[in-house]
């Protein structure tokens, strides 16, 4: 061969690998950026610390039924791309409904609900908080991944009456780790959280946490304010509602975080009884459920409890007295006592009522019932039964327990298990608080980075998370609960 033509040849190809090299090295540069860049923060991102506690029938026996946890004989898997995944079209045949004190679906199978809590949209992110570290894809699929089947979602009245009028707050989010975002504004984002929570077989419950947009917002006491009228809280509800009812990925109205008040706050306290009162969370919340189901019959709604209620009904059943010796006090939203006296009332749609307290531990608020020595039997005497179980017991209606959680350690983890071994015995549904990091009086299923899970703490939830045979159990009919799941079709076929 000609030498000239021999050096001409070498160069070329010395040339080819070289910029072949260049092209691996920006594709694996890119990986590791979007998967390991955790520091840039969003400067306008809200990290305020949610203060999340207080002071802050049965199927058919032919039917198949929920099994036990499976517990540590769930395989999870990690070895998965988080890039977005193909959006099926939404559907509506998931719809569930209350029966006794189960939920079922549209063929009488018993489900389980099984979720955890993620805020964001109530504090003033306007998106999920962490986005300012974590990846939002890789995020939601590992919550799918993890076995959780249905994800909480905080958010504002103020946010959805915003996006209502054509107006949409920015989204504060990590806009080199996110880079799909871009561009977006937050109702777009948020529709694209529901597109993939659809696509990882996960489902949703909208939680109206707060009146107006502030990560301190839940801290009001009911769901008005000088800026929000019950009016525009009725309307926020009405809206989503009417906007996705015919996606079946958003299965619940959780009408309001924590209504709350003492007994000296008079009628800026939250009471419960059979007046029209503006500060009545029994008939607001009637009001509430029917502007949801009169724009989507099919959807849940859950109704929490208040905080305080009389001792003796026939002497202050109108809440009148501001003597805290005329209360039972429990956890914000954790007071049930009113069911028992004046039950919500929904109809034609009585089928579609869950009850859902929270409840927490010492660490949140030393209560009465945790002075002392105190166990399961003690707990379920002095606070649970009266509170609220007893709706369960009754076959009133199904209860969920709507946030629970905490540190990983004393005083917090006995009242932790004993709650554990609550919903485990009679399969209450139930949302863990929280994923977030930043919940200052309970931490989170992640640590600061909004990517590393806390192992030990999820070890601990997994026992109760929906799971039969090594696999999670969704809440879809047809798409498989991330990929350590099953569909709910595949599951009862």
């Amino acid at each position: 061969m000609n030498k000239k033509l021999l050096i001409v040849i070498i160069v070329q190809l010395l040339i080819v690998l070289f910029f072949l090299g260049i092209l691996v090295g920006k594709k694996l540069g890119s990986k590791n950026e979007r998967e390991s860049n955790t520091d840039a923060v969003s400067t306008a991102a809200t990290t305020a610390e949610e203060n999340s506690g207080g002071d802050d029938v049965t199927s058919a026996e032919t039917q198949k039924q929920p099994e036990q946890t499976a517990g540590d004989d769930v395989t999870v898997d990690r070895d998965v791309d988080y890039g977005a995944m193909d959006v099926p079209e939404p559907t509506t045949d998931d719809w569930l409904f209350a029966k006794g004190s189960k939920i079922v679906d549209k063929d009488g199978n018993e489900v389980w609900l099984t979720g955890v809590n993620w805020f964001g949209y109530n504090t003033g992110t306007n998106t999920f908080d962490g986005l300012w570290a974590s990846d939002l894809n890789r995020s939601i699929q590992e919550i799918a991944n993890h076995g959780f089947n249905i994800i909480r979602i905080p958010i504002s009245a103020e946010l959805i009456l915003s996006w209502s009028k054509g107006e949409y707050p920015d989204a504060n989010f990590n806009q080199a780790t996110n880079d799909y975002l871009v561009g977006m504004d937050s109702l777009q984002i948020f529709e694209y959280v529901i597109g993939q929570c659809r696509a990882n077989g996960l489902k949703l419950i909208i939680d109206i946490h707060s009146a107006e947009t502030n990560a301190s917002g839940h801290t009001v006491n009911l769901w008005y304010t000088d800026k929000i009228s019950t009016n525009d809280y009725l309307a926020s509800l009405s809206w989503m509602a009417d906007r996705y009812k015919n996606d079946d990925t958003i299965l619940v109205y959780d009408l309001k975080n924590e209504p709350h008040g003492k007994p000296y706050e008079g009628t800026a306290a939250a009471k419960w009884d059979n007046s029209k009162d503006a500060n009545n969370w029994k008939y607001v919340a009637e009001q509430a459920a029917n502007a949801v189901l009169e724009k989507n019959p099919n959807v849940l709604v859950f109704v929490e409890g208040i905080e305080i209620y009389p001792t003796d009904i026939k002497k202050n059943g109108d809440f009148s007295s501001t003597d805290e010796k005329d209360y039972y006090f429990n956890w914000w939203g954790g007071n049930l006592r009113g069911v028992a006296d004046n039950p919500v009332n929904l109809g034609k749609y009585q089928d579609k009522l869950v009850y859902s307290p929270h409840d927490y531990g010492p660490t949140v608020y030393e209560q009465p019932w945790f002075q002392g020595d105190y166990d399961y039997d003690s707990l379920m005497k002095d606070c649970w039964k009266d509170n609220w179980f007893y709706i369960y017991e009754q076959s009133i209606a199904p209860l969920h327990i709507g946030e629970w959680g905490g540190f990983m350690t004393e005083p917090n983890i006995t009242w932790m298990t004993y709650m554990r071994q609550l919903i485990k015995e009679h399969r209450l549904h139930h949302t863990f608080w929280c994923f977030n990091a930043n919940s200052g009086d309970t931490g989170g299923l992640v640590l600061d980075d909004f990517t590393t899970w806390d192992e030990e703490k999820y070890a601990f939830v997994k026992e109760v998370l929906w799971s039969d045979n090594g696999k999670f159990i969704g809440l879809d009919h047809e798409i498989p609960l991330g990929i350590n799941g099953v569909s709910l079709g595949d599951y009862y076929n």
